[in-house]
This record gives C-alpha cells, sequence and structure tokens, in this order.
C-alpha cells in the first residue's frame, strides 16, 4: 500500500497543467491578490507546472464594462505569475461587438489563451455563433460551464449540458469546446452519454462531487486524450480523483497533460 507521498508521485514526476481555476474578487471589488497568492500556494505545494485561471461572473446579467474590468483584473495576476499562470477572457456574448473587441484584445493584447464562459446563454444558442467562429480563427479553446440539473434547474436556466454541447460541435467541428467540470454536480452520465461522439469537446475533471467511478466512466467514454485536468475551487477533491482512479498510469500522465492542449500553452 502506498502512502501519500509516494501517491503524490504522479504529480511530482510528471508534468501538470491545472486547466479550470479562478481568480477573484475582494470585497473592494478589485483582485483579491491575498486569494491568489494562495492559490498559488497550493499550485507550488502539488507540483503544479502551469495553472489556467479566468475571473468570471456568477450572474445572468454581465455588461461590457464588468467583463473588460474582470479580464484587466485577470491580466494583473497573469503579470505577477507569468511562467506559472495562463488566463481564459471571461465575456457575455449577447454583447456581439463589444465580445469580439474583448476576445481579440484578451487573446492579442493581454496574451490570455481562450475563452471562458457562464450560464448567460447555451452554448448552441444562434448568438454564440460569432464568438464560436471567432475562437475558431484565433485556434484558442472555449471553456463553459456546464451542468445537467435534477433540483432547482431554474437556477440555472440557460446553463448547457451534453445535449447543447452536442448540437454546437456538429455545428462547429473545427471548434474546441470544454465542457467544464464533468464533477460539478447533476447528471454527469447524461451529459457523457450525449458528447461521447464529438471529437471535439473535451471535459475536465474539477468539481467537488466524488461519485464511485466517475474518473473511470469518462475515460471509458471518451478515452483519456478528452479529459483534462483541473480542480474550480476544489483541489484537494481533484487531486484525491487522480490519484485513487482506477486507470493506468498512461490515463492519467495523459489527463494531467493532455498533449492536444499543448500547443495553447505556447500562445
Amino acid at each position: 500500500m502506498k502512502n501519500f507521498a509516494e501517491k503524490m508521485e504522479l504529480f511530482s514526476r510528471n508534468r501538470v497543467v491545472n486547466w479550470h481555476e479562478h481568480v477573484w474578487f475582494g470585497a473592494d471589488g478589485e483582485l483579491d491578490e491575498k486569494l491568489m497568492d494562495g492559490l498559488m500556494e497550493d499550485v507550488e505545494q502539488t507540483h503544479t507546472d502551469q495553472i489556467v485561471c479566468s475571473l468570471p461572473i456568477l450572474a445572468q446579467k454581465v455588461t461590457p464594462e464588468e467583463f473588460r474590468h474582470c479580464n484587466d483584473s485577470l491580466a494583473i495576476a497573469l503579470k505577477k505569475y507569468p511562467n506559472k499562470m495562463k488566463g481564459f477572457a471571461f465575456v457575455n456574448p449577447g454583447y456581439r461587438r463589444e465580445t469580439d473587441y474583448e476576445v481579440h484584445r484578451c487573446i492579442e493584447e493581454l496574451g490570455m489563451i481562450g475563452v471562458k464562459l457562464y450560464y448567460q446563454y447555451r452554448i448552441d444558442d444562434p448568438v454564440m455563433r460569432d464568438l464560436i467562429e471567432t475562437c475558431i480563427r484565433l485556434d484558442v479553446p472555449i471553456l463553459m460551464h456546464a451542468s445537467k440539473l435534477n433540483y432547482h434547474p431554474e437556477e440555472q436556466p440557460f446553463v448547457s449540458n451534453g445535449p447543447h454541447f452536442a448540437a454546437a460541435a456538429r455545428e462547429y467541428p473545427e471548434a474546441t469546446f470544454i465542457m467544464a467540470h464533468i464533477s460539478g454536480g447533476g447528471d454527469w452520465e447524461w451529459s457523457l452519454k450525449a458528447i461521447a461522439d464529438y471529437p471535439n469537446i473535451y471535459t475536465d475533471i474539477s468539481g467537488s462531487v466524488c461519485d464511485d467511478g466517475l474518473m473511470e466512466k469518462t475515460v471509458q467514454m471518451l478515452g483519456a486524450k478528452r479529459v483534462l485536468f483541473g480542480t474550480d475551487g476544489s483541489y484537494s477533491a481533484c487531486i484525491g480523483k487522480m490519484i485513487g482512479a482506477d486507470l493506468t498510469d498512461e490515463e492519467k500522465i495523459t489527463i494531467l497533460n493532455n498533449p492536444d492542449f499543448a500547443r495553447y500553452l505556447v500562445k
């Protein structure tokens, strides 16, 4: 029986990229640098080589002024940790012109490597088309909040789940979609079944759900190359999921440093 230090050799001996984390605002509405520094301590202690962060607003209505402030604040974090942290730009696609400008600004000027979306619109909503086409041209992935809510779905009426991602992938097979946190709650098997046949849809393992068999079923249905390591505020739980999963070492190493995403990290 391996002790914890021996189990953590999975992380210390291999390259680790965390594709789903966040920095946040403090009570003053500005970047909470103390919280951010604590996150980066976790990065160091867990042998994580790079972490990809965004700063979203968890609300239905988000204005261009608000999402620009999110991205400007994230840019402060990226400058403080240039070798460790990469960024995803947060936008509200309902503002088409402002979103297009912001995505270009974040990718081309601020050095971000992807786009983060929340639940303002579903991924297959026609309003998304301009943004998806922009991301295709810029060759950047879209990470979108997702869940198949079984209880209180009215709290997130436009949240995307597997069938929504499948519809978007059919229309845009050249896009790269990340269906966020398969471990984030709701009926994860529903979403896995819906996206299984679409190779341009990936998922990350972030989230606090630790259902028995979740990791194994995800890899069985998608293959390890369509799974990304991520934490989304559940750092210890997600490390535990990696260590405890009944997967091969090769599968775990692929998840920790997915080769399909290596090109984004050099942008």
